[in-house]
């Protein structure tokens, strides 16, 4: 291969070249520039991806996350937390919140592995129209760096999402901690 080839293919982020050491396959980047599950994201780009179900339950003190949801600060909430995986190698945390009386008997989904899009929409009728998304930088906890298996105090990228349904109504909240090292926010602009 041609050295101006490599270098498109750094330019894409499909290598990494390490001076000395070679030129080596990138990990995965997944875009975040339209609103998709992660099942969404990585169906067709040929990733080995998959999920595994952390915890889920009721929860009813999360006050910060029941306003953003536009309900009492005491409301009963499901939440949702599971580990993305590319391959053996975790790359995420998600953690997902919705009212629990809107939308009850998700405990025998199989959320480990379908969208929860998917189920919404399908077992709720839950119609998703948009997301506004705060985007900010931080830095892995004890809890979150031994997930990812990352060294504590790692940068990440932390995405909170306000998920909107047709009717114009918050319906589920997402925060996301993804390793910087495996993920990319493209953003176009225009004049």
């Amino acid at each position: 291969m041609t050295a101006q080839a490599l270098s498109e293919l750094e330019r894409e982020g499909k290598v990494i070249r390490r001076r000395g050491a070679g030129t080596f396959i990138a990990p995965p980047k997944i875009q975040f520039n339209k609103l998709m599950s992660y099942t969404e994201q990585t169906s067709g780009r040929g990733l080995n991806v998959s999920s595994k179900l952390l915890s889920l339950g009721d929860v009813d003190t999360e006050a910060e996350v029941a306003a953003r949801l536009a309900l009492p600060a005491s409301s009963r909430l499901i939440r949702l937390e599971r580990l993305r995986l590319s391959g053996d190698e975790p790359f995420a945390i998600e953690t997902c919140y919705w009212h629990a009386a809107e939308f009850s008997g998700l405990e025998g989904a199989p959320l480990g592995r379908v969208s929860l899009f998917s189920v919404l929409e399908h077992q709720h009728g839950l119609e998703i129209a948009h997301a506004d998304e705060e985007v900010d930088a931080t830095t892995a906890d004890p809890h979150t760096a031994r997930l990812l298996r990352v060294p504590q105090g790692s940068a990440l990228l932390r995405i909170r999402q306000e998920i909107f349904s047709t009717q114009g109504k918050v319906a589920i909240y997402v925060l996301g901690l993804y390793r910087s090292d495996c993920h990319t926010v493209l953003i176009r602009r225009f004049r």
